[in-house]
């Protein structure tokens, strides 16, 4: 993704929202179908300001007036981690210095001088990426003692664009790396991660607090890593957008590993502007925020006073800008049967809609897929023994794998929920990343996982391949363990091509995403026709901390 496609790609996103305003604004309204369900706390709101559907260039434009301070946005923030968290689970501490960080932003903006578009703008981590000032811990005790040494790069990146920590996000312990049938959303450290839709359903792995977070307005955005499907399917499952970035794109040093071969942060949020934008400084590119912040001030304005999107009821803007046709796009539908009926009348629903707005869309199977779910997991076992052990020797407490597995076998409390770690001592075993049969899976697992996405597209002629994120949220049960073989992750997360989730509809009151994954470095590309796709959908809808539904499909 080349910085001038990126700079254009989030102009014309922010002139978008602010002309037309939140495209899934009218699901909202349109989502609790006469019943009386409600969070617990009513309508969050600050200022006038409807956190649920706010974007980042409004929150900037009525910052940029004076009407709106980030000391106000990020204390209705904390209000809400203290009210609606307990529920929940998803935030595990709070930055001791995010109000000081918010004063410090509105300073700037009182001089006319914000650092670009994430100034002011709150930001929760998940506990996996290294903060200076905050514990670390992926979720185990383990790394529970002294924070690392420094911040991570793309730590550094969110500080330097003046956003404010928030505070950081509880994670499936180890990523979902330590347990052959582990639950998603548990750690040692955090408990369990509740879905904000239905409470006693799993939020899916391993970003779980991250999403179910935003999914409860707790934070504008929030950062989540993956290795496969880690971001995307807890943003499909929570009924936000997440996406996965082509790899390298974002700095991975400073992240707790799976392997340096699939590895990547990237951005989550309630809309795909919120996202782009928070791409834009994860990726260092400069030349994107310079843009962005210069047309929220040019359009800032008229753009918010003639949407009403930051508080007024009912549709939000006609379909201009942001939430443009789909044209000329071809998008390819890989349906997925095996994850249900219902999941697969979602998708069918999905490409009418698409097709009503001009986009051409054809059915697909993306090839080799029974090979790259054969050879994934054993150079996973290999590259997570290397990347541990030297990310191990940065930190206090247990040096390497080994002492990993000794730690858990010594501490019950790692043991609460499951007490397996098939996962460690399989990659203790595993053949060194220096092995040839190792270098040779890892070179087929690449050829085959981007010719799976190359010849697809080229085949059809697409834009994008589409295909469901994720089931609806099974139960979570400890005994039982997660029910999550979701294969639609796979072909981007290995080829290290960028994949983006945006929900597409419910299924007894559990949000099913829509997945999306183009070519290598085509972030912006994706992220504009994702765009364009949400506004059609206009499948967001508020959760309403719901503690059951019935047994339909929402079942294992």
């Amino acid at each position: 993704m080349g910085k001038k496609s990126m700079a254009v790609m989030t102009a014309a996103l922010v002139a978008g929202s602010l002309l037309t305003g939140v495209p899934n604004a009218g699901a909202q309204a349109a989502g609790h179908d006469g019943d009386d369900a409600s969070p617990p706390t009513g309508l969050p709101r600050v200022a006038g300001v409807d956190l649920d559907t706010v974007t980042i260039p409004e929150l900037q434009a009525r910052m940029g007036k004076g009407s709106l301070t980030s000391a106000a946005l990020t204390r209705a923030y904390l209000r809400r981690i203290k009210d609606i968290d307990p529920k929940i689970h998803a935030v595990l501490r709070t930055s001791p210095t995010a109000l000081r960080e918010a004063a410090a932003s509105d300073a700037r903006h009182r001089r006319g001088k914000p650092l670009g578009p994430l100034d002011g703008i709150p930001v929760l981590l998940k506990d996996n990426v290294d903060t200076r000032d905050m514990p670390t811990t992926a979720g185990s005790l383990a790394l529970a003692g002294s924070p690392p040494r420094s911040d991570a790069p793309l730590v550094t990146r969110l500080r330097e664009a003046g956003a404010v920590i928030l505070g950081k996000t509880n994670l499936s312990e180890w990523a979902n790396f330590r347990a052959a049938k582990p639950t998603s959303g548990w750690s040692a450290v955090g408990g369990q991660t509740n879905n904000p839709y239905v409470l006693d359903r799993n939020p899916c792995g391993s970003s779980a607090g991250s999403a179910a977070a935003l999914a409860a307005s707790l934070s504008q955005v929030a950062i989540g890593t993956e290795t496969d499907g880690s971001i995307v399917c807890p943003a499909g499952m929570n009924g936000i957008v997440g996406h996965k970035p082509s790899l390298g794109l974002v700095s991975q040093s400073g992240v707790v590993p799976i392997s340096a071969e699939q590895d990547t942060a990237g951005p989550m949020a309630r809309n795909v502007i919120d996202t782009a934008l928070t791409l834009a400084v994860l990726s260092g590119d400069k030349s994107a925020r310079a843009d962005v912040t210069g047309m929220a001030g040019v359009t800032g304005g008229a753009g918010v006073a003639g949407s009403g999107a930051l508080g007024a009821q009912g549709e939000r803007g006609t379909g201009a800008g942001l939430g443009g046709d789909l044209r000329g796009k071809r998008i390819g539908l890989w349906r997925l049967p095996s994850l249900g009926a219902d999941v697969d009348a979602v998708m069918t629903r999905t490409a009418q809609k698409l097709r009503k707005a001009g986009a051409t869309v054809v059915e697909v199977t993306p090839p080799y897929q029974a090979r790259l779910a054969e050879l994934e997991f054993p150079a996973l076992l290999s590259e997570f023994h290397r990347d541990i052990d030297a990310y191990l020797g940065s930190r206090n407490g247990p040096k390497d794998l080994a002492g990993l597995i000794e730690f858990n076998r010594t501490h019950a409390q790692e043991r609460t929920c499951f007490a397996g770690q098939e996962l460690f001592e399989q990659a203790l075993a595993a053949p060194s990343t220096t092995d040839p049969k190792y270098r040779a899976m890892r070179a087929e697992l690449k050829d085959l996982s981007r010719r799976s996405i190359d010849e697809t597209m080229a085949a059809h002629h697409l834009d994008a391949i589409a295909a469901p994120t994720n089931p609806p949220a099974w139960t979570t049960d400890c005994a039982r363990g997660d029910n999550d073989v979701i294969p639609s992750s796979t072909p981007a997360a290995v080829a290290g091509y960028p994949s983006l989730s945006v929900p597409a509809g419910t299924v007894d009151e559990l949000p099913v995403g829509l997945l999306m994954m183009a070519g290598n470095r085509q972030d912006a590309e994706l992220l504009s026709l994702g765009a364009a796709v949400e506004h059609r959908l206009k499948a967001w809808r508020a959760p309403r901390y719901l503690p059951t539904v019935g047994q339909g499909g929402a079942q294992r």
